[in-house]
């Protein structure tokens, strides 16, 4: 709480962003409220990575429930100099995105005295695709998560492999699925009734797999189609079509904090 060589209001309000100490190709932005915060809340922003525009949504949340907000920035051209997807599907190249934000989210609960074993995560877009399969992987790090109009999910389906399934997901990933920490997480999936744009799959795509067509074409249909699944694995899943919106941040983000909001005031009176 008191670093040296930096002044106070550096790691207060609206933070610049920081690198990650684990690994400087990364960074992060933060809220920290004045008032004294009790838990984390991770927002990954999607392909655009306007990670600060996700930070400031927040900010009203944050002040309210005392949550100090990391929004990661995950950078394009990582590698792959045109390659715009890296954290969506957790590893590239090497790189394990998961074990990225963990590192960030253990040197932000450090430098403020949280708890770091749960946190509420959220994405929207792209950052729903490597919410929702981070989800997969670290359960037990969850205390609730919001998905928010991804456009490829991946289901719990023992005969289908990574990104599509999850059969394989030991040997990608080398640890099995939790099945009993999913089942204690809720979550939240959301998507605008208007996102109804194509995004093909086909064999031109870099993401075409055997088996693909069955999550459907667009973000309402593959939504619908993982919160199935995740009921059929007795998930606690939620599914909110919001009429009017399409592939829009904003109106999405407002009913995702009023998913946080009944998990934080739960936790308040336990």
């Amino acid at each position: 709480m008191n670093p040296q060589r930096h002044s106070d209001a550096f790691w207060h309000g609206q933070s610049p962003f920081i690198a990650c100490q684990a690994d400087v190709r990364f960074s992060y932005c933060l809220y920290v409220p004045e008032q004294p915060a009790h838990t984390l809340f991770v927002y990954v922003h999607g392909t655009e990575r306007d990670a600060a525009w996700y930070r400031d949504r927040l900010i009203p949340f944050a002040d309210e429930y005392g949550c100090i907000v990391l929004s990661p920035s995950f950078p394009a051209g990582l590698i792959e100099p045109d390659d715009p997807d890296n954290y969506k599907n957790i590893q590239f190249h090497g790189i394990r995105f998961d074990h990225v934000l963990l590192a960030m989210v253990e040197e932000v609960a450090r430098r403020y005295g949280l708890p770091s074993e749960r946190f509420l995560l959220g994405g929207f877009s792209g950052g729903a695709q490597f919410a929702h399969r981070f989800y997969y992987l670290h359960p037990e790090r969850l205390l609730a998560l919001s998905i928010a109009a991804p456009g490829r999910v991946t289901l719990l389906d023992e005969q289908r492999d990574w990104w599509l399934g999850v059969r394989d997901i030991q040997a990608q990933f080398g640890q099995a699925l939790n099945h009993d920490a999913l089942q204690q997480v809720s979550v939240q999936l959301i998507v605008g009734a208007a996102d109804m744009a194509d995004i093909p799959l086909d064999r031109s795509s870099p993401y075409w797999m055997p088996g693909v067509e069955h999550i459907g074409v667009n973000r309402v249909e593959r939504l619908r189609q993982l919160h199935r699944n995740l009921l059929n694995h007795r998930i606690d899943a939620s599914l909110e079509i919001i009429p009017g919106a399409s592939h829009q941040a904003d109106p999405l983000i407002e009913h995702s904090i009023t998913f946080f909001t009944s998990i934080v005031e739960g936790l308040s009176v336990l």
